[in-house]
């Protein structure tokens, strides 16, 4: 016998409606948000500390007439390259972290976009300017062809992956435009984790050769690339949209 579903005072099962007699709408899921780890912004800032410092060190050797040398004697022939370097350095390293602060980012659209440019033409700078020592100046004592060409590879994919950020930002693909300013932060923070891998290599195998000596320089560029690359490709957090799903009673008025 089949029962009737109405027996014993229980009622279908049947869709609970507005007031305005549509059924509720499901929970609608915002698009997912990229965020950045906490710890990000302020490990980048830790790691820029030891390169900065040097800068200033070198700046002061420049300003100060120190003794010239067969390490230095390159600078002091043509200083303005190493100083627009160092100079736009600093501004690349302690502005750039807060670029990929989420919270702030939101919260200041404006002065992202402003500090935004900024740190591209600052990137810029560094980057061209690392090429043109590399290319111009008389070879540092140690450095052969391999840590040659690993500069030029290192330097040109800094650059190029500024100027991607930029086009791509003007495409409308905000995703693509922090994926490719990320790289390029990654690979203008090399320096920091270069003083990082020199010492592991020091430690491990003693003073390095010309062959090892290059192998660390680049390793420092390939780990700060594949963190990036971590941090670009985590999981995103879900967001949803406010008030999605609740009856046009509940929503929630905007303020004011």
């Amino acid at each position: 016998m089949n029962a009737n579903v109405y027996a014993e005072g229980r009622s279908p099962a049947v869709p609970q409606r507005h007031e305005s007699g549509k059924p509720p709408s499901p929970k609608t899921k915002a698009p997912r948000k990229a965020v950045a780890p906490k710890w990000l912004v302020p490990a980048l800032l830790a790691l820029s500390v030891i390169p900065l410092a040097a800068g200033a060190g070198r700046l002061a050797e420049l300003a100060g007439g120190a003794a010239i040398t067969p390490a230095n004697a390159r600078f002091f022939a043509a200083p303005w390259p190493v100083v627009a370097h160092i100079l736009s350095a600093g501004v690349f390293a302690i502005l750039g972290p807060f670029q990929f602060a989420t919270g702030f980012r939101r919260r200041r659209p404006g002065w992202h976009r402003v500090v935004g440019r900024l740190v591209v033409a600052s990137g810029l700078l560094v980057g061209l300017s690392a090429l043109w020592m590399t290319l111009f100046y008389a070879r540092a004592p140690g450095t052969g062809d391999l840590l040659y060409a690993v500069r030029l590879l290192f330097g040109s994919a800094m650059v190029g992956s500024l100027v991607l950020g930029v086009t791509t930002i003007r495409r409308g693909d905000v995703r693509g435009h922090r994926a490719w300013m990320m790289r390029g932060y990654a690979i203008g923070l090399g320096a920091g984790t270069q003083v990082l891998t020199g010492m592991a290599g020091a430690v491990i195998g003693g003073p390095p050769s010309e062959l090892r000596g290059a192998l660390l320089m680049a390793a420092g560029w390939i780990v700060n690339l594949a963190v990036a690359e971590w941090v670009i490709r985590r999981p995103t957090r879900p967001g949803r949209v406010p008030g999605a799903g609740r009856p046009p009673g509940l929503q929630t008025a905007p303020p004011g």
